[in-house]
């Protein structure tokens, strides 16, 4: 593969072998040294995102430069399947904690404990107990602690050192001196005795040994990285759950038959059966029958929506009702499941600018760690005034083994891997983590009206029949004339008069003045439909009655259409794009969260002032052309503003790319979604309320976590060097704070929607 020309190509990387951040950093300034790459290094979800612009680089270069840095890369495989049959990497998260690390674990744990206790409990101690300790230590630093010192050496030859490094040399360096106080020393004299201390003792020269700080060490950083392993696999389950939705198999109709085939099989055009109970195989188009489909499992919506004939269905999607013909529109990686699992997988690679910070500082981190460890050392050296060298040695390992950066590393990646893989369960794709600071900022959210704030759908909402007829005679006779109209509003008639009970009959004579109304031959009526300029035109006045009803909806914001038969005006049809049910709550939620509604809107201002009013926006920008939405926007920042957006439709697009954070809705059209920053799966508003809350919240959770990391170093570190730390202790709490971190980002799983529609989505991925 290469790129020429004015190419741009995105390319992903599975990488094996990194122990902390500055790994990380290591790999990823690697990348980029390379002309025309940008790469950015994931330490939780190991993996690299390198995007390759006018360049011959190649995808074995990277792989080369990986490799130079003493790491394993690998390209995903099978790339072009369905996202359920691709090894994916969060695929290899999924696996169980390697057996390896676990069985290193529990002997190093077998054989450590009796140590750690023998030192810490004096009654224990036994003639000889010390080489006993020598005994069981001994496998644990060689055989437990032996990915550190590999890992260490590995860097060491690249002329680079990283946490293991710290952690190699820290505990040989305790190990090392405990031979020398054992062989050399008075340590290893018969009826030896030892006095464990939270704080080091000083005055023991070289009767003090550190076999138990050796051994417990190797413990704590190794159930440290087996708790991350866990964290990692629970942190990404959400985006794992997405991946493995998708059918396996289907049921398809081929020359008349029915045959079952793996789901890589089916191809665009194809026509496939989903019973009840069954998962749509792919994204399609109903053929024949109809049914519920359950949606949840993609949209956070829990209520089946009905479907029939020429209806879209998505995969994933669970039918809940009668049998259904489809006919397959997008299949494998073009499907809405696999997009979601894209944006979701992206989002989650990429980085914050927090995290940018944390990454640069995880890259020195480790060198000045060694660099305070020597002065520790030298200054120890110089100013103790016995036992000058127990004291030092004491300091600097606890420096070393203190300062390991794995909470720093694992604050925001992991932080991003629960919240939005969270969101994609509740319907909400997070594009990346840069959207996270921006929904801080935001003061002000500007809201498109038709299809955002309303259905973006005419309905009959009203019927007003003149003196002497009857509502149903109204319903079937305009109804059936305007099921035979292709308009919007006449769709809306038709089907309003069917869901109140008209039987429809069948239209003779049918014509369409555009612009205006339809005229026909209904049941033996001369019917005709329309605005009140058409029903003039076949001289037929309106009464006082409707005039006054006429006047009532238009202030409303409404249509008002009328109908007449034999000579007369029988009636008015009031039609209207209508609020959504739960907009009005919406706006009310985003009030809440400290933001001012704005809606904004192409229609005149008596119906946008309606719509207004409905759902408790005051403030609103109306006749606004497709090209004037984004000058609305800009004068709003203009005015000190930090402007958001929702909108769903083509006329939206510029305008949330242009705000400062563009929120799509899901049922709106691709260029919508496209520009945005956010996508709401759902076309339910209350939605943008859920995304704001759960992005602030996950940038909260990481500047919470970037917070505990930094100030555990910078409490612990002055306390180490002041020699005023044990060893062992330092490694547990060194291991503990990554633990901390990740425990801290897992709380996002317990995220849930403000609203009563997701109360029944599960809090995790599992």
């Amino acid at each position: 593969m290469s790129v020429t020309g004015s190419a741009r190509e995105q390319v992903r990387l599975d990488i094996e072998g990194m122990t902390c951040a500055s790994c990380a950093m290591r790999i990823e300034k690697r990348l980029n040294r390379l002309d025309g790459v940008t790469a950015t290094v994931n330490y939780a979800t190991e993996r690299a995102t390198v995007v390759l612009t006018d360049t011959l680089v190649t995808e074995q270069d990277l792989l080369d430069q990986v490799a130079a840095a003493g790491y394993t890369a690998s390209l995903p495989d099978a790339a072009g399947l369905p996202p359920d049959q691709t090894h994916d990497h969060t695929a290899r998260l999924a696996d169980p904690v390697s057996a390896a690390l676990r069985h290193r674990l529990v002997g190093s744990a077998v054989l450590a404990l009796p140590v750690v206790l023998l030192a810490m409990v004096p009654a224990l101690q036994f003639d000889s107990w010390q080489w006993l300790s020598l005994t069981l230590a001994a496998p644990v630093v060689v055989w437990g602690a032996w990915p550190f010192h590999r890992a260490a050496w590995t860097n060491l030859r690249h002329g680079a050192a990283t946490m293991d490094t710290l952690i190699s040399v820290g505990t040989i360096a305790a190990f090392g001196w405990s031979l020398y106080a054992l062989f050399l020393g008075d340590a290893g004299q018969p009826g030896f005795r030892d006095h464990f201390s939270l704080m080091p003792e000083r005055g023991m020269g070289s009767s003090q040994i550190y076999l138990e700080v050796a051994a417990g060490v190797t413990v704590f950083i190794l159930a440290g990285r087996f708790a991350e392993e866990r964290a990692k696999r629970s942190s990404g389950a959400a985006l794992r759950s997405l991946l493995q939705l998708g059918a396996k198999d289907v049921a398809m109709v081929r020359d008349g038959v029915e045959v079952r085939v793996p789901i890589a099989q089916l191809a665009v055009g194809d026509v496939f059966i989903v019973r009840p109970g069954e998962k749509v195989a792919t994204d399609g188009i109903v053929v024949s029958g109809t049914s519920a489909v359950d949606a949840s499992l993609l949209t956070g919506e829990p209520v089946p929506v009905e479907v029939g004939p020429g209806d879209a269905v998505s995969g994933a999607t669970v039918n809940a009702g009668g049998r259904l013909l489809v006919r397959a529109t997008r299949v494998g990686n073009d499907t809405a499941l696999a997009q979601i699992a894209r944006l979701v997988e992206d989002a989650q690679a990429g980085k914050a600018a927090v995290q940018r910070l944390a990454d640069r500082i995880a890259g020195v981190f480790v060198p000045v760690v060694i660099l305070l460890a020597a002065a520790t050392l030298a200054v120890w050296l110089v100013v103790a005034d016995t036992d000058k060298a127990t004291t030092a040695f004491t300091a600097a390992v606890a420096v070393l083994i203190i300062a390991c950066p794995c909470a720093l590393g694992l604050a925001t990646p992991t932080a991003l891997m629960v919240g939005t893989g969270r969101g994609a369960q509740l319907g909400i794709l997070i594009k990346g983590p840069e959207v996270l600071e921006s929904t801080r900022a935001i003061d002000t959210i500007v809201l498109d009206k038709t299809g955002t704030v309303t259905t973006g759908k005419m309905e009959l909402v009203d019927v007003v029949p003149s003196l002497g007829t009857s509502v149903e005679d109204l319903l079937v006779l305009a109804g059936s004339l305007e099921d035979a109209s292709e308009h919007p509003i006449g769709a809306a008639i038709a089907d309003g008069a069917r869901q109140r009970g008209a039987v429809l009959s069948t239209v003779e004579s049918f014509g369409n003045t555009e612009g205006l109304g339809v005229q026909g031959v209904v049941d033996g009526h001369a019917v005709v439909v329309g605005r009140e300029r058409f029903l003039a035109d076949w001289s037929l006045p309106l009464g006082e009655d409707l005039r006054a009803a006429r006047d009532v909806a238009e202030a409303s914001g409404r249509t008002p259409v009328f109908v007449g038969w034999d000579g007369a005006v029988r009636g008015m049809l009031v039609v209207a794009d209508v609020v959504k049910p739960t907009s009005a709550e919406a706006i009310a939620g985003l009030r809440a969260l400290g933001l001012r509604p704005v809606l904004l809107t192409g229609d005149n201002p008596r119906a946008a002032r309606a719509v207004a009013d409905a759902v408790g926006i005051t403030e609103v920008i109306a006749e606004v052309l497709p090209a004037e939405k984004v000058a609305a926007i800009e004068r709003l920042q203009a005015g000190g503003h930090v402007v958001a957006m929702v909108g769903d439709g083509v006329n939206d697009a510029a305008a949330l790319a242009r705000a400062d954070l563009g929120l799509a809705m899901g049922t709106g059209t691709d260029a919508a979604i496209e520009a945005s920053d956010l996508t709401l799966v759902r076309g339910d508003l209350r939605s943008a309320v859920d995304a704001i809350r759960l992005a602030r919240r996950t940038l909260a959770t990481i500047k919470g976590n970037l917070f505990w990391a930094l100030a555990y170093n910078v409490a612990a570190l002055p306390l180490a060097a002041a020699g005023l730390l044990n060893p062992m202790l330092a490694g547990l709490a060194m291991a503990l704070s990554s633990v901390f971190v990740v425990t801290n980002s897992l709380r996002l799983r317990r995220f849930t929607s403000t609203y009563s529609t997701a109360a029944n989505i599960p809090r995790t991925g599992a």
